[in-house]
């Protein structure tokens, strides 16, 4: 008798090499693709970190056009508010399905003086710039939609299997050191390219398995602070609620995993004096940001990679090491195809996050500063 496998939702996978070393795209293909009975053909993508060497100091923002139209407008946009360092088409091989027309921009933040000077902005500034000029293309410029804007990173995504967008967007020609990936199963979200995972901010990008049902609750709590959810599905919440805690609100990320997935008030109730009153706190001002449903997370961000299950795991994370090499998927068949002899694996605990970043040596390499930021 022939059994059906039980399917947990989405596929999810990435790894980081905490030295720095960048790997080609070809190790995070053959990992997600292992897991096609987790997607349905409807959206799958890819985030990569260190892949513009050449342009770190810049900001790469991907766009997605629907049109000749919105590209026009949107660089006409961004002629007046940003320097424009280097732009094109991305690179991209042919497909027979229709699809809309993707391009990067290299770019920083113009503010012009009093002088008519160019001004210098501080790092924190700048991601305030970008942030603002991101949701602004994306609520009001029809047809173009930012799907990533951080700096010596990008999002590849689209309508398709894993192996059909790593083609379109020629991964298997690019190297990161840090990689994670998505395979899309049915929701209650359309599917369409600029709805695929990963979803991304500024240095910002998730993938998830599972259904954020706090959706609206979350959209609601965003818009307070300026955000504004275009994409069509409640994954994007994720994100802007990292970037909101983190680099607005200086959470550090282990924290904003108790945010997250707190624990219940029941729970609470029994923990010591200075446990009770840390997440009695974290409850009452963060409810808005609280991740109601079952979830499993990869973020990658400036720096490091991120792991999350909801507070009662009911959506499978798996976590590995070996070497400089840390490893999360939502099956560790996935993680064994593309790493032989692991030095661990595990399954995190429900709420517990797992933070691999790189060393300081790796972090000065990559971003030419040993300054982090945020995190």
């Amino acid at each position: 008798m022939e059994l059906a496998k039980d399917i947990s939702g989405c596929g999810i996978a990435g790894f980081i090499n905490t030295d720095g070393e960048r790997i080609s795209g070809v190790d995070i293909v053959d990992s997600i693709t292992l897991m096609k009975d987790r997607g349905n053909g409807l959206g799958a993508g890819f985030a990569a970190y260190g892949i513009y060497p050449d342009f770190k100091e810049f900001y790469a923002l991907h766009v997605m056009y629907n049109d000749e139209q919105a590209r026009k407008v949107t660089e006409d946009y961004l002629e007046r508010k940003v320097h424009i360092e280097q732009h094109g088409g991305m690179p991209t091989r042919p497909i027979k399905k229709k699809r809309p027309i993707f391009f990067v921009y290299f770019v920083q933040p113009r503010e012009q003086s009093t002088k008519g000077e160019s001004e210098e902005f501080r790092l924190e500034e700048s991601d305030e710039f970008i942030f603002k000029l991101v949701m602004f293309i994306n609520e009001n410029i029809d047809g173009a939609f930012v799907i990533s804007s951080g700096r010596n990173m990008g999002v590849f995504k689209g309508v398709g299997f894993p192996d059909e967008i790593a083609n379109f967007f020629r991964v298997d020609e690019y190297k990161a050191y840090c990689w994670t990936a998505h395979n899309r199963f049915p929701t209650n979200t359309p599917g369409w390219w600029g709805g695929a995972h990963p979803f991304s901010l500024l240095g910002w990008s998730v993938v998830h398995n599972g259904e954020i049902s706090s959706y609206g609750a979350n959209k609601r709590y965003l818009e307070m602070y300026g955000y504004k959810c275009t994409q069509k599905t409640d994954t994007e919440v994720v994100t802007y609620l990292l970037d909101l805690l983190v680099r607005k609100h200086n959470l550090p990320l282990h924290v904003v995993a108790k945010v997250f997935s707190p624990p219940l008030w029941s729970e609470i109730e029994y923990m010591s004096d200075e446990n009770r009153e840390l997440y009695s706190a974290l409850r009452t001002t963060y409810g808005g940001a609280m991740l109601n449903g079952p979830f499993s997370i990869i973020v990658g961000f400036r720096g490091g990679m991120f792991g999350l299950n909801d507070r009662i795991k009911l959506r499978p994370l798996v976590v590995a090491k070996k070497g400089f090499n840390v490893y999360m998927a939502s099956e560790e068949s996935a993680i064994r195809y593309i790493a032989d002899d692991l030095d661990e694996v595990y399954m995190p605990k429900a709420g517990e996050p797992v933070i691999a970043m790189l060393t300081d040596e790796a972090y000065a390499k990559v971003y030419g500063s040993k300054e982090r930021t945020y995190v």
